[in-house]
């Protein structure tokens, strides 16, 4: 999968164990899909998923993971993979915007991206198998790019892997059915019904439309003018999310806690983010009774590397290398929220000891106590 700030992967084993301790637990909605990683692995765990983002990329990225099953299209796919990787090398859009206005790729790979991209184009196919395509192009750009993982900026120096050739890879779909939603959080909420809503939203000033603006523009295909050192499109400047201010979040939030139609919800919120951890439990109190398990982690590897100008001197000090998510359980039923706590406290512990197995020292993803109900 893609590089991804706030991505849930070393979570997702713990989320799944989170949702599976709920008594019912056979229909899950994402609600915040991003890469699709936690959307996935409840899939993977048997679980009907519907996975909703209202960017293009990400709902894309729901649709081959989430929504495709592989016993109907992992052998038209790969056949299509094969075809697209023949495609000769022609610039285009995104080779002038994202490899030579900036350089988030080396030339010769941004023209294989635009010869694929534009045979995608040229093709009807139906929504699923497009979305495997697309996967998997942007997979194989993102194995070659030279960022630390976010749009915002690329490295001044290039990265070793961007010298590497593009190569296109079967992404890995899994079998069974599911849904890939693109709307609006709060519309989505109120429009699907489920056991269990899990919710990631954003939390702080950065949007992930401008955090990863070229896979939504590889995604569209719109090919919009751009802006700035980092050739954002130029939507990025326009929007705003709810989500991304620190005035409107608690709207945001209130609206869409509000309206989800789940019983049972499993929401992730970072300690750098916009609402501290009491109000988030404020927030949530209008569900139910509500737990806390929180989970300390390394930041993303632009945070430790340091802070730059646009001339790539270093002009500022990182102030902390770890954070910690938290995971709320919210359900009505108090003996409920405590035994998915539980759940999600025996999987850390277990993980942390498995990592000291292998390892020969602990991970740093230790239980916090959870504190407030």
């Amino acid at each position: 999968m893609i590089k991804y700030i706030g991505s849930k992967r070393v979570l997702v084993p713990h989320i799944v164990r989170a949702v599976s301790a709920f008594p019912e637990s056979a229909r899950v909605l994402d609600l915040f899909s991003g890469t699709s990683r936690v959307a996935r692995g409840l899939k993977q765990s048997g679980r009907y998923v519907i996975a909703n983002d209202h960017l293009a990329y990400a709902a894309t990225l729901a649709r081959c993971y989430v929504q495709a099953d592989a016993e109907r299209w992992r052998e038209e796919a790969a056949c299509l993979i094969a075809e697209l990787a023949e495609a000769a090398p022609a610039p285009g859009y995104f080779t002038k915007a994202f490899c030579e206005d900036a350089r988030y790729f080396q030339p010769h790979n941004g023209a294989r991206v635009d010869a694929i991209r534009e045979k995608i184009a040229g093709l009807v196919l139906p929504p699923e198998l497009e979305a495997i395509a697309l996967v998997s192009l942007m997979e194989a750009a993102d194995r070659v790019d030279s960022t630390t993982g976010v749009q915002m900026a690329y490295l001044k120096q290039w990265a070793s892997r961007a010298f590497n050739d593009l190569e296109l890879r079967m992404p890995a779909v899994l079998p069974g059915p599911g849904e890939s939603l693109c709307l609006e959080a709060v519309e989505a909420a109120s429009q699907v019904e489920a056991d269990v809503a899990y919710i990631d939203p954003p939390y702080n000033q950065h949007s992930y439309m401008g955090n990863y603006h070229v896979w939504e523009s590889l995604v569209r295909w719109d090919k919009p003018a751009t802006y700035g050192i980092a050739n954002k499109r130029v939507q990025c400047r326009d929007y705003k999310s709810d989500f991304n201010s620190k005035r409107r979040i608690r709207q945001g939030l209130e609206s869409v806690i509000d309206a989800v139609r789940c019983p049972h919800l499993v929401v992730s919120f970072n300690n750098e983010g916009h609402l501290e951890r009491h109000e988030m439990v404020g927030l949530l109190e209008r569900r139910g009774h509500v737990g806390v398990v929180a989970v300390d982690f390394k930041r993303y590897v632009g945070a430790q590397i340091g802070i730059y100008s646009p001339n790539g001197k270093k002009v500022g000090q990182v102030s902390h290398l770890r954070n910690k998510e938290y995971l709320f359980v919210v359900s009505a039923r108090r003996s409920c929220v405590e035994s998915v706590c539980e759940a999600i406290e025996a999987s850390i512990e277990e993980e942390a000891l498995a990592s000291q197995r292998r390892k020969g020292k602990k991970n740093g993803h230790e239980p916090e106590r959870r504190a407030q109900r």
